[in-house]
């Protein structure tokens, strides 16, 4: 890695902590995800786990539901403090590469959300298993592991896509009105129409990791891989903007 390279990426690292609304979304995807983790547990955990046609794996990471929406304002807010009062203009200055501008932007989104990521999936894990009693899942059993990792994995890609289309619409409002109805409403009510071609969607393909068993197209890990290519293909389309718009 070039000195330039590092330089650029201690500056982005700086300008995700110094900003509040960006820091304090990726501190948020810990808590929440926590929070309701305990409360989920606490409330209803063992009352659901009693039920025979139960996803024990699967509820376990019911709450990164809630993790997931504060990665998404995460990667979007990192995005967007570059289009407000000129920040891209003073940024591209400083950096006129705008390859190597983005390339560090993106890293200092993902490596930050993988990190906190794979924190809360672990955390969420081991505490609400605590108040499970008989139900509970030990981290060596059949796909606890995968779901671990998988979940913090499957958290850094919805930053990562909610970072690139932020880099597209230059709007973090723009990009979190679209995405997260998206998730919480079109993406289910699809589910019901579409049958077996909404496990293809980001959230629904992802979230496969996190599932014991399914009988879907889709495995655990080839469906967090179509997250990936949801990303992949927000991230190059912000590149694609950044490369060709003016900042």
């Amino acid at each position: 890695m070039t000195m330039s390279m590092i330089a650029v990426l201690h500056s982005e690292w700086i300008k995700i902590k110094s900003v509040r609304s960006v820091a304090g979304s990726l501190i948020a995807v810990f808590v929440a995800t926590i929070s309701v983790t305990v409360l989920a547990s606490v409330t209803v955990g063992q009352a659901e786990a009693d039920d025979p046609g139960s996803d024990l794996l699967f509820s376990a990471f019911y709450a990164l539901n809630f993790g997931q929406i504060a990665a998404i304002g995460f990667g979007a807010s990192a995005l967007s403090s570059e289009f407000l009062n000129g920040a891209l203009r003073i940024s591209l200055t400083a950096v006129p590469s705008r390859g190597l501008f983005y390339v560090a932007k993106m890293a200092m989104v993902g490596g930050p959300a993988l990190g906190v990521g794979l924190l809360t999936s672990f955390t969420a894990f081991l505490v609400g298993q605590l108040f499970m009693g008989e139900y509970a899942i030990r981290p060596g059993d059949p796909g606890a592991l995968r779901a671990v990792v998988g979940g913090g994995v499957y958290l850094a890609l919805m930053a990562l896509f909610a970072a690139g289309l932020t880099a597209v619409l230059r709007s973090a409002v723009a990009a979190l009105s679209l995405l997260i109805p998206f998730i919480l409403i079109v993406s289910l009510v699809v589910g019901d129409i579409a049958g077996s071609a909404a496990e293809y969607l980001p959230d629904q393909a992802g979230q496969l990791v996190l599932r014991s068993h399914h009988e879907g197209t889709l495995g655990p890990w080839t469906g967090l891989a179509v997250t990936a290519g949801w990303a992949v293909v927000a991230l190059v389309a912000g590149w694609w903007s950044l490369r060709k718009r003016d900042a």
